[in-house]
């Protein structure tokens, strides 16, 4: 059945940032626990079980949906912290489980075949061939893409897999590294963030004043020093500021920015994706308002007459401070 309009899937990192998703707009809900299992495993963030209940009922009273992130890679010792969570997912009566791991996926699939089950963006998967293995060996109804692919790209795949759905991120951080695969974190820290959680571990971040300028640091690393009102960025390795080709300050691996579709929202839908994402589990409970409310807004006014869709001035004001590094830009969706 096609769908009326493209969902709105939107993140929480606690629940009155799960109700202002709601209450602003958005169709869909994602979370996850305090755990190993969540790729966004910060210190005093995510869901108690007692929290996520709650949430689900709000949701479901709006009539929306709650999906639970289960995105990272367990080790051999310790894989039942990962099958427990799936029960405890069916348990809570979520909507969906967002799972990574194909030994997850498989256990999932296996102990509850009517749970139904979307492949995370942190699986990497970008082609007909791996979206079709997953599908076919696991039962999977929809994969989160990775930031990589174009909207022709993305066109392609969802005309070859049917009604397979797509979900694609529209607003939020930009990973051009390869979801999943990236070890830059890993090499500096000791800490896998595919296994525990976090690309920037937050016992391993640090925050120092010196005269008038802010560093941060990442163990032994610095990543940036910022000036008096300059805006800062997420701290992480990839997104440091660093010394190189000899005596050059710049940003030598991915300049900080927002990915932010709003001028292309018409090229995005018409790529046939099911659901457009935003990220942002580890942003404020104003953050998720904001960006869901705006969100919401663009996505209504392109339905109700797409001639005359186009990008109001508000919208760029409001996500003015939201912007990472204060600029956006579309990411790989209008490469050739």
């Amino acid at each position: 059945m096609e769908r009326e309009k493209i969902e709105l899937c939107c993140p929480a990192g606690n629940l009155p940032s799960l109700k202002a998703a709601i209450d602003n707009g958005a169709d869909v809900v994602y979370l996850g626990f305090r755990n190993a299992t969540n790729a966004r495993n910060f210190e005093g963030l995510n869901f108690s079980n007692k929290d996520i209940t709650s949430g689900i009922e709000y949701a479901h009273r709006k009539g929306k949906k709650v999906f639970v992130a289960l995105n990272t890679f367990p080790q051999f010792e310790d894989a039942k912290i990962w099958f427990k969570s799936v029960d405890t997912v069916v348990d809570m009566g979520a909507d969906a489980a967002i799972i990574a791991n194909m030994g997850v996926l498989k256990y999932a699939s296996d102990t509850y075949p009517d749970l139904r089950l979307h492949l995370s963006v942190q699986a990497s998967s970008s082609s007909v061939e791996s979206l079709s293995f997953y599908r076919d060996h696991f039962n999977i109804k929809r994969a989160v893409l990775p930031r990589v692919l174009n909207v022709e790209e993305i066109k392609e795949i969802k005309e070859e897999m049917g009604d397979f759905e797509i979900e694609v991120f529209g607003y939020g951080g930009l990973c051009i590294n390869i979801c999943g695969r990236c070890y830059l974190s890993s090499y500096i820290t000791g800490v896998s963030c595919n296994t525990g959680g976090v690309c920037s571990p937050s016992s391993a971040v640090s925050f120092e004043n010196e005269g008038d300028e802010l560093k941060v640091s990442l163990g032994s690393v610095v990543l940036n020093k910022y000036s008096a009102g300059e805006v800062t960025s997420y701290p992480t390795s990839c997104k440091g500021r660093y010394y190189y080709n000899g005596n050059e300050l710049g940003y030598p691996i991915e300049e900080p920015a927002s990915l932010s579709v709003l001028d292309i929202l018409p090229q995005i839908i018409g790529s046939g994706a099911d659901s457009l994402k935003v990220e942002g589990r580890q942003r404020t409970r104003s953050y998720v308002a904001t960006i869901t409310g705006i969100m919401r807004e663009a996505i209504d006014r392109y339905y109700d007459d797409p001639d005359s869709y186009y990008v109001d001035e508000k919208w760029l004001a409001e996500t003015a401070t939201a912007m990472e590094g204060m600029k956006t830009t579309y990411g790989p969706y209008m490469e050739k």
